[in-house]
């Protein structure tokens, strides 16, 4: 089966990117390879993880564009550029337009940290404190032209510990993120787990083995 080529789009760190990295390079039969990143931000240190592992990295820095649609327009150049399969928003903080989202249906994928549709937005880990919910976690989905709303491959609960606060809490979400984010691109690329007509998600096989409830708080004692 001929690999699938990824490219990984990207605002800040990178830590999501360095996860899915991680998980190629381990295997090499792996069903993916991330050829491309893109960032709309210059100088971010996701840059220089795509450097250090010899992935080309391309910078489309949105402020250099019009509106939506002309950055989008760039973007999608780039990857056509290069042949790109699938899509991994990792940390992308932009707002990508219907037409582009479209373009790629069934192939672009988005994490976001809350069990969805739970907490959509930018300040989803602050949002499930100031909720007081015991459990949050971890969604991978599909991107459609609503934010957050795409179908889910898979989600990971995490708990909500008494005495957290964001950063105690995001330590927790980053971890889960980089188990499934990983998990997520394998099962796509390999056509394990695909985007029906019907817009619900198919897994072809049984990817995940439910063996376990999480609670929260744990019980005492």
């Amino acid at each position: 089966m001929a690999k699938r080529d990824v490219a990984v789009l990207i605002s800040g760190s990178g830590s999501n990117l360095q996860a899915l990295i991680d998980a190629v390079a381990a295997d090499p039969d792996h069903p993916a390879r991330i050829r491309l990143v893109i960032s709309n931000k210059p100088g971010v240190y996701g840059l220089e993880r795509a450097a250090a592992a010899g992935i080309e990295a391309v910078v489309i820095d949105h402020k250099a564009f019009p509106d939506r649609a002309a950055f989008d327009a760039a973007l999608q150049a780039e990857l056509e550029a290069r042949g790109i399969d699938l899509v991994c928003l990792a940390g992308f903080m932009r707002i990508l337009t219907a037409p582009f989202v479209e373009a790629w249906t069934g192939r672009m994928l988005n994490i976001h940290p809350s069990i969805l549709p739970a907490f959509k937005g930018a300040r989803a880990i602050d949002d499930a404190l100031a909720a007081g919910v015991r459990i949050t976690g971890v969604s991978v989905h599909y991107v459609v032209p609503e934010m957050d709303a795409g179908p889910i491959v898979v989600q990971a609960a995490v708990p909500v510990l008494p005495g957290d606060d964001h950063d105690a809490l995001a330590k927790r979400i980053h971890a889960a993120e980089h188990r499934i984010y990983p998990a997520a691109l394998r099962w796509v690329a390999a056509g394990d787990v695909r985007l029906a007509e019907s817009g619900r998600v198919e897994h072809l096989t049984d990817p995940v083995a439910i063996n376990s409830v999480l609670i929260s708080p744990p019980a005492l004692g």
